[in-house]
């Protein structure tokens, strides 16, 4: 059994594009990482594909063999769904074939497209990874459930909105210099404190933006990549996932994330580290308590630490824990099934130099992807180290 390579990725500019569809999304970001590779698309044995809202969006399912022909593969193609953890799930698939021997190269990616149906639609759509019986019908959307999380956060562990604001900002600074990013756009700490108010505590600046986009990778076995001389050093040393109970109120607690704990658990016991060798990490902060919860969940800041971190300025590009070089969901964007391909694609490119954020941990060797779906009822996590 040896770790997958990541031989190459590709990542489409995040935001609204009403003109495109998901299968034109995501061949610009598949037919990308496949010239990137170097990989022969002939040798190419399987492809994992995430969506999540497919049917309500374009009202397409079955998409796993749409977008293996839309890059030109005639292989197995699978669609995985685990709400915004599709991509996530995706990998994890592909990487536990990779190691067993039953394939040699694989493509994991995902897409959507949302904005062509509207914020309302939107957020309808997305509310489906919700419990329908006990949580939507009883009006509940993302922004409340998270919310509610926050809530329990401070009265659990202190922490105030401002502490929040200060991820945003550090978010939003990220995400400048990504050409992939939705929102490019620098603020204050004033600014997201007195942003509108979207579900209290939360605010504008605390909810990721919705977004159409797409994002793809090659993984191959170690010894594809030596037999074929590719340009490799990037492996998947670690892959968990976890779960936990689809609605909140079956939770014990609503400000911890226990899927994550396991996730992260079996990823750091399988790459055979802990959270202490981790350098930096592209975590789901599809709200910004949902990094609080992530970086406490990862094991890098105990129960009620994580609040402070932004505020401190230990977690920004100059900080020791850098976390969401790319701006993360809040400012890159998060096209539900391409999120979790797209922080893989960031890992790699700043272990590999070649992300504009990368200069932040210059001698970097690790790096974690945490995805998540819903309000965590999903999670995946995967390390990513440098192998020459």
């Amino acid at each position: 059994m040896s770790d997958p390579r990541v031989a190459g990725a590709g990542v489409t500019s995040f935001g609204k594009h009403p003109e495109r569809t998901g299968r034109d999304l995501f061949a610009e970001a598949g037919l990308e990482a496949l010239d990137a590779s170097g990989v022969d698309p002939d040798d190419v044995d399987a492809l994992y594909y995430g969506n999540f809202m497919g049917e309500l969006a374009e009202h397409q399912g079955h998409q796993g063999p749409l977008m293996a022909e839309a890059i030109g593969l005639d292989v197995p193609a699978t669609r995985l769904e685990a709400a915004c953890a599709s991509a996530g799930a995706a990998i994890r698939e592909a990487v536990k074939n990779l190691r067993n021997g039953e394939q040699d190269v694989a493509v994991v990616g995902g897409a959507e497209r949302m904005t062509n149906i509207g914020t309302a639609a939107a957020t309808d759509a997305l509310a489906i990874a919700a419990d329908d019986l006990y949580e939507i019908r009883a009006g509940m959307t993302f922004p409340g459930a998270y919310a509610l999380m926050a809530r329990s956060y401070f009265e659990q562990y202190g922490g105030e909105h401002e502490d929040l604001a200060h991820i945003a900002v550090k978010n939003h600074e990220h995400a400048l210099v990504n050409e992939h990013a939705q929102i490019q756009k620098e603020i204050t700490v004033e600014e997201a404190v007195d942003a509108p108010t979207i579900a209290s505590p939360l605010g504008l600046y605390d909810s990721c933006p919705i977004t159409d986009g797409a994002a793809a990778a090659v993984l191959t076995t170690a010894e594809y990549a030596e037999e074929h001389g590719l340009d490799a050093p990037v492996a998947v040393t670690g892959t968990g996932q976890g779960g936990d109970n689809l609605a909140l109120q079956d939770r014990p607690h609503l400000a911890q994330t226990p899927a994550a704990d396991k996730a992260a658990d079996e990823a750091y016991s399988d790459a055979g580290i802990g959270p202490d060798d981790v350098d930096f990490a592209e975590v789901h902060d599809c709200f910004t308590i949902a990094e609080v919860l992530a970086i406490e969940s990862l094991g890098f800041y105990d129960r009620g630490e994580g609040i402070h971190a932004a505020t401190n300025g230990e977690t920004d590009r100059h900080g020791e824990l850098p976390i969401n070089l790319s701006g993360g969901l809040k400012a890159k964007g998060h096209p539900v099934g391409a999120t979790g391909v797209a922080q893989l694609a960031t890992i790699a490119w700043v272990l590999d130099g070649s992300h504009p954020r990368a200069d932040a941990v210059p001698d970097g060797t690790v790096g974690v992807a945490h995805n998540a779906g819903g309000t965590v009822a999903s999670t995946t996590v995967h390390v990513l180290e440098v192998r020459e």
